[in-house]
């Protein structure tokens, strides 16, 4: 049987500033968001306490949280915390995929004949993790990685939780369908108007009903609610591109928002390109309006790059281009992507300014 972990950091920004410094524990602390037109990249689970989310725009968030503290966001000491606790993983296993500076999969199955095994092996990973940064993990454990992603969410901030054979349906069944991996906004009103709210019932759904609502897609729904995922944890995977998208409860109407957004994507995507030792030719913004019609904008590159910076330059000038000419916009998802991927190196182009 697979053995996955997936490992999560608590609020990762907020914590490492709280970290370096001391004043900020037991403080809400907000990463971004300094201007008043800019959003949270990251709240510490005392802001959260008021209603502050990521990607939630700044005024919002001083309204909920006027005390509390404003950070400028810190990328480079982000990264280089999160090469720490990557080096953590990789002495565990070479099965490591990485999902962005503070999220990964680890496969374990060969050094886990025994549930137990497994279990102590999170442990140690809690522990290390704790000792080398100071910082909190989460971690989710389970015969697949849909199922160890869940139970890494399911008690955070700290959390340890295992999801063994005997009792996945208990686990999945009373929760909404919103946690399931592919299911938003849209989906979620779908399947509660047709009376599906938890994972149990949309298990019992007649596989048609599913179909009918959302294509071959509901029938991959379907597998989830049952807790079925065939997909390997895989560390040396050839990808095409790499891409972080953000979707927001509420529109965005003004670009300095939307740059503070592409610069923390652009340093998620840049990290996952290092941790790869790939490099990238060409740069793609996407966004969609409320209305939800999707556009998307790309740049091919002089040169082959994994720097966060160049990487946000030419998305955010990607989204200049795009909203130039409009008097108004409303963007309620935005992503920054890289694709025409290479591993052999090459100098970075350096950015404009």
């Amino acid at each position: 049987m697979r053995r996955v972990i997936h490992v999560d950091m608590d609020a990762f920004y907020a914590s490492v500033e709280q970290r370096d410094n001391p004043a900020l524990r037991a403080r809400p602390v907000m990463v971004g968001g300094r201007s008043a037109r800019g959003v949270v990249a990251a709240a510490s689970y005392e802001a959260r306490q008021y209603g502050v989310r990521s990607a939630m725009p700044a005024a919002r968030a001083r309204k909920l949280c006027p005390h509390g503290v404003f950070l400028p966001a810190r990328f480079e000491r982000y990264r280089e915390v999160s090469s720490r606790i990557f080096a953590i993983f990789h002495a565990v296993t070479d099965k490591v995929e990485g999902l962005s500076l503070d999220e990964a999969y680890l496969d374990v199955s060969e050094l886990a004949d025994r549930v137990e095994d497994m279990v102590e092996i999170g442990r140690r990973l809690k522990r290390e993790i704790a000792s080398e940064t100071g910082l909190t993990a989460s971690v989710g454990m389970a015969s697949n990685k849909l199922l160890a992603k869940l139970a890494s969410d399911d008690d955070k901030p700290d959390g340890f939780v295992l999801i063994d054979s005997g009792r996945v349906q208990a686990f999945l069944d009373p929760l909404p369908v919103r946690r399931l991996p592919g299911v938003g906004s849209r989906s979620e009103e779908r399947l509660n108007d047709a009376g599906v709210l938890t994972v149990g019932q949309l298990r019992c759904t007649a596989p048609d009903l599913l179909v009918r609502l959302f294509g071959a897609q509901g029938l991959v729904l379907l597998e989830r609610a049952f807790g079925r995922d065939d997909r390997p944890v895989k560390p040396d995977r050839i990808r095409r591109s790499i891409s972080q998208e953000k979707t927001f409860s509420e529109d965005i109407h003004d670009l300095p928002a939307l740059r503070a957004l592409i610069d923390d994507q652009s340093a998620r995507v840049a990290a996952r390109l290092v941790a790869r030792q790939l490099q990238a030719r060409t740069v793609t913004l996407k966004l969609r309006s409320s209305g939800f019609s999707t556009i998307t904008r790309s740049q091919s590159l002089p040169a082959h790059t994994r720097s966060a910076e160049v990487i946000a330059g030419t998305a955010w000038q990607l989204l200049q281009d795009w909203s130039g000419w409009r008097r108004a916009f409303a963007v309620r998802l935005i992503g920054v992507g890289v694709s025409g991927l290479n591993a052999s190196p090459e100098t970075d182009p350096k950015p404009d300014g």
